[in-house]
C-alpha cells in the first residue's frame, strides 16, 4: 500500500485515543478486522487501509479466517484486545448475534450483522449492506423516498436492501423470490418491515413471470440482489427483454464482477438512464462501517478508483 499522506502530523481520534500519527504501526494503532470464511478474496482491507492512509488515521484492518465454530472466540478476542470493531461476512452474519450486547434496529429486523462497533467492551451489531446500497444511489442523486421498488431475491443482500429502503421512505417494496430456503425466513422479515415502517412490503413468487414483469413496469427502481449475472451465471438475467424496463427508472445490480452484467446491458438497450453495478454498494457498505468506527467520512471516490483496480 502506498503512503498517500502528506508530511503533516494529523490528529487521530478513534475509540477515545487522541495523538499524532507517527507511523503505520505504533503503540497507538487501532485494530479492526474482518471475520469470515473464506476471506482472502476480500477487498475490505484494501478499502479501509487505504482510507486510513488517505485521511492520516492510525488504524489497521486485517482479515481473520473465522467460521461459526470459532466466532464466539473471535468476539472474546475483540473484547480482550479492545479492537475498535470488525466486519462480519458469511457464514457468520447470524452466528455472531448471540455474542453481542445489542443490535441497531435494521440489524434486528434483518436478523443479521455485518459490522460490530466496540465501545470499550460494549458491542453493538449493525448491518451496513442496505445503507451502503442506499448511499450509492444517493451519491448519484437517486433516492427511494416515495418510490415503488421491485427487488429480486430474498437472501443475504436482498433483505438488508429491503430494510434500508423501507426505513429510507420507500412507498412499496415488492420482493420476488423462488420457493427456496429463503422463502419462509423472508416472510418473517417482510412482516417485520411492515410492522416497523410505513412501507408496504410484499413477498411474491418469482415463478409468476407475468407478475414479476408487471411489477417492474410499475416500479421506479428495480434491484437484482441475487447471484444471477455473476459466474457461472454471467450469461443470464432475470429480466429477459429490454421492453420490461423504462428509461426513467433506476436499475441496480448487486453483482460487481463482472463490472457489466447482462442485466445492465439489457437496461442500456432499453435506454435506462440510471444503471448501476454492485461496486457502489460494496464501497458504500464499507463507508458506512468506516463512519461508525471513526466518525469520519471515507474518501469514497478515491476508494472506488482503488477497488476498481483491485
Amino acid at each position: 500500500m502506498t503512503d498517500e499522506r502528506n508530511n503533516d502530523i494529523l490528529p487521530v481520534k478513534i475509540s477515545g485515543v487522541t495523538g499524532p500519527v507517527t507511523g503505520w504501526l505504533d503503540g497507538h494503532t487501532i485494530l479492526l478486522g474482518l471475520f469470515a470464511d473464506p476471506i482472502r478474496h476480500s477487498v475490505s482491507p484494501t478499502m479501509h487501509n487505504n482510507a486510513f492512509a488517505k485521511l492520516g488515521l492510525n488504524g489497521a484492518y486485517l482479515c481473520f479466517e473465522i467460521g461459526p465454530d470459532r466466532i464466539g472466540d473471535a468476539v472474546s478476542a475483540l473484547r480482550t484486545l479492545d479492537m475498535r470493531g470488525a466486519n462480519v461476512s458469511m457464514p457468520n452474519k447470524q452466528a455472531i448475534i448471540p455474542y453481542l450486547d445489542k443490535l441497531d434496529p435494521a440489524a434486528e429486523i434483518c436478523g443479521a450483522v455485518n459490522t460490530v462497533v466496540n465501545e470499550h467492551g460494549l458491542l453493538t451489531g449493525y448491518t451496513t449492506d442496505g445503507t451502503g446500497w442506499l448511499r450509492s444511489l444517493k451519491e448519484d442523486g437517486q433516492d427511494v423516498k416515495g418510490k415503488v421498488m421491485t427487488l429480486a431475491g430474498a437472501g443475504g443482500a436482498a433483505i438488508p436492501i429491503a430494510v434500508a429502503a423501507a426505513m429510507g421512505g420507500a412507498r412499496e417494496i415488492r420482493i420476488f423470490n423462488i420457493h427456496d430456503r429463503n422463502w419462509e425466513p423472508a416472510k418473517e422479515k417482510v412482516a417485520a418491515i411492515n410492522e416497523a415502517t410505513s412501507c408496504v412490503c410484499s413477498l411474491n413468487p418469482m415463478e409468476d413471470k407475468e407478475a414479476f414483469k408487471q411489477s417492474i413496469a410499475e416500479s421506479a427502481i428495480y434491484c437484482d440482489a441475487t447471484g444471477v449475472g455473476m459466474p457461472p451465471l454471467d450469461d443470464m438475467s432475470l429480466v429477459e427483454d429490454p421492453s420490461w424496463l423504462h428509461e426513467d427508472m433506476v436499475v441496480s445490480d448487486t453483482v460487481y464482477e463482472p463490472r457489466e452484467t447482462k442485466l445492465m446491458r439489457i437496461a442500456r438497450q432499453a435506454g435506462v438512464k440510471h444503471v448501476y453495478n454492485g461496486l457502489g454498494m460494496v464501497v458504500g457498505q464499507g463507508a458506512e462501517a468506516f463512519k461508525l468506527w471513526t466518525g469520519q467520512e471515507m474518501p469514497v471516490e478515491y476508494i472506488k478508483e482503488i477497488v476498481a483496480k483491485a
